[in-house]
């Protein structure tokens, strides 16, 4: 039995990456006119989010949302969530339609194909350089200026540890929120990690929930005042956390 499911789980998984290529092999003219250009952007990131929601639904997964931020479609924000698989990607860009730029790390512009677009759009950051990080700074103003928001996974990666629910945040997120004074968008994923996990022997199609929660302003905050970057930092996580061990109870009643 053990033998049949790890054959199914890698052909699954196979899958998954076969539908990652076909929609940017389908639509590939369209996508690299779209990044000829910066201000073009809202035009790859439309198709970005029919790429997303074909690998979503053609890998058997499906998402329900709920959404109690009542966000307003020409208003930049830092959209943050919790990280725990490569489908968080296509469920960000599936649930949020407020086009926003990823900062995400270097290493994934080496996937074919996908990295291709992935360093031409997103905002990259080599987290083992200073001069790397402060980069991000002036690229996401750059961003902001051209009415986009700004996307980060603030635990800095997956957490090597699949017990834990949450791993503390890094700073970056809630530093360009303030300096950009722009409200921080909590959102909770909280079924990304069982239906597909970097654990490649695991996972199954199903439900995907999502939580847009209510935003969490910026304005009077001053990024010179640690404890202020500090208290946004933990302010967010809390949020996201609480939410999580919510739907780990559901879960196990």
């Amino acid at each position: 039995m053990r033998i049949i499911k790890i054959v199914l789980w890698t052909l699954w998984r196979v899958w998954f990456y076969i539908m990652m290529a076909i929609p940017i092999l389908v639509m590939f003219p369209f996508l690299v006119i779209s990044i000829l250009k910066e201000k073009w952007y809202p035009y790859f990131f439309v198709m970005a989010r029919i790429w997303a929601k074909c690998i979503l639904y053609g890998s058997g997964f499906y998402y329900k949302l709920e959404d109690i931020a009542n966000l307003d479609e020409n208003k930049s924000y830092m959209f943050v969530a919790n990280h725990t698989s490569m489908a968080d990607i296509m469920l960000m860009l599936a649930i949020v339609k407020n086009p926003f730029v990823f900062v995400g790390k270097k290493e994934l512009s080496k996937i074919p194909l996908f990295g291709f677009f992935y360093k031409r759009t997103c905002i990259l950051v080599d987290r083992s350089s200073q001069k790397s990080r402060m980069e991000v700074f002036n690229r996401a103003q750059k961003r902001l200026n051209q009415g986009l928001s700004i996307c980060i996974f603030p635990e800095g990666g997956v957490p090597a540890d699949e017990s834990v629910v949450l791993d503390s945040f890094k700073d970056g997120a809630f530093r360009l929120a303030i300096e950009h004074q722009i409200p921080i968008v909590p959102i909770t994923f909280p079924d990304n990690k069982k239906r597909f996990s970097y654990t490649f022997f695991s996972g199954s199609p199903g439900l995907m929930r999502a939580k847009i929660h209510p935003i969490i302003e910026t304005k009077g905050l001053d990024i010179e005042h640690k404890e202020d970057v500090k208290k946004l930092n933990e302010k967010t996580r809390i949020i996201i956390y609480n939410q999580l061990i919510e739907d780990i109870k559901k879960s196990t009643n």
